[in-house]
């Protein structure tokens, strides 16, 4: 047993998401969103080092000396996987744990709408996951993915930095690759995966222009593309794609997008009024309508769109939060932080008389 197990086996047994390692701090956990200090003196570089040392894999300590971060996963038998993030900081070196559980969740275990089994039906297309970091998109993902692998017939490759839920091919071929061990990119990766006789592929994170325009380009090929970014509603996802090409490329790109869009799940994590946590879910699929919006840059209209497309599965951020409110399944406070469209949603809750408690700075 390395020394660090203890440490990852309490963060399980507490229902822990994170777990934090700073030189000059004792160690800290996330519990349900909100941070908890362990009981434990604070940690020496050289603690540091004897908790870090055994399990940071061959040749990646040198490197990460050299660039001051690196990312790797851990596997801790009867606990799972884990996310590993080492990094330098002002009083030394630091880390951070995501645990990734061993068992992949299935859309109806993770209380996600039935309507997303319809992304994991899809044969062709770009279909994103966003979120801000610690929203579940992985987890969500990787629910899409083990439901087409128990479904369907397809050859999946992922592209993962580092890889987090493995695995194991059922009705799918499953191949899996990791930044830095296996390839040196995700755009490099992508580009390979196009010649590999692919049905479905997943890529961890659209970081750049160059991994955008890959993505965008697999999808075109009829290729299922799954990716994720870090936004918060679905019409702030085509501007940030669109975004990244230069000005005079944007009107080509958005004709693509257009094409071969044909999702977005975006995802916010919320605070249960009675303890834990639960996604607050945003839902849009390809329409006309959709198409229109992307195409004619008006992605202002995506939102209206999404509220008038019950028929076809869809419902916005606020919508779901209003539900969530309505069912006291969170507080106002806590939804009103995540809305959206904050006039309107002040609107719905005073029309519900609904008293809304705002933080002093928040006026």
């Amino acid at each position: 047993m390395n020394k660090i197990d203890r440490f990852l086996k309490l963060m399980n047994d507490k229902g822990a998401s994170d777990l934090h390692l700073s030189v000059g701090s004792p160690p800290v956990l996330r519990v349900y969103g909100d941070l908890e200090r362990l009981r434990y003196k604070a940690i020496s570089q050289t603690d540091y080092e004897n908790l870090m040392g055994p399990i940071v894999p061959k040749g990646i300590w040198a490197a990460f000396v050299k660039a001051g971060e690196y990312d790797f996963a851990y596997h801790l038998e009867g606990v799972g996987r884990f996310r590993v993030n080492i990094f330098k900081q002002e009083k030394g070196m630091g880390a951070t744990f995501r645990i990734i559980p061993d068992h992949i969740l299935s859309l109806e275990e993770l209380g996600l709408p039935a309507q997303i089994e319809k992304y994991a039906m899809m044969d062709q297309g770009l279909i994103l996951t966003t979120g801000p970091t610690g929203s579940g998109k992985s987890t969500t993902l990787a629910a899409i993915i083990n439901h087409i692998n128990e479904n369907k017939k397809f050859h999946i490759i992922t592209i993962e930095d580092p890889i987090e839920f493995v695995h194991q091919s059922k009705k799918s071929l499953i191949t899996q690759r990791e930044l830095g061990q296996h390839t040196t990119s995700f755009a490099d990766a992508l580009r390979a995966a196009i010649r590999e006789d692919p049905d479905c592929i997943l890529v961890g994170e659209m970081r750049d222009l160059e991994t955008i325009s890959t993505a965008l380009h697999a999808a075109e090929t009829g290729i299922l593309v799954f990716a994720t970014l870090h936004t918060n509603s679905a019409a702030k996802s085509i501007d940030r794609i669109i975004g990244v090409f230069p000005a005079d490329e944007q009107e080509e790109i958005r004709i693509v997008l257009s094409h071969v869009l044909r999702g977005i799940v975006s995802q916010q994590l919320l605070k249960r009024t009675e303890g834990g946590r639960i996604a607050a879910i945003e839902l849009l699929f390809s329409s006309s309508a959709v198409a229109n919006a992307v195409r004619e840059g008006k992605t202002a209209m995506i939102n209206s769109v999404i509220q008038t497309g019950k028929k076809q599965g869809m419902y916005s951020m606020d919508q779901c939060l209003m539900e969530f409110v309505m069912s006291k399944i969170v507080f106002p406070e806590e939804a009103y932080e995540k809305s959206i469209d904050k006039e309107t949603f002040k609107a719905f809750l005073k029309e519900h008389n609904i008293e809304l408690k705002l933080r002093a700075f928040e006026g």
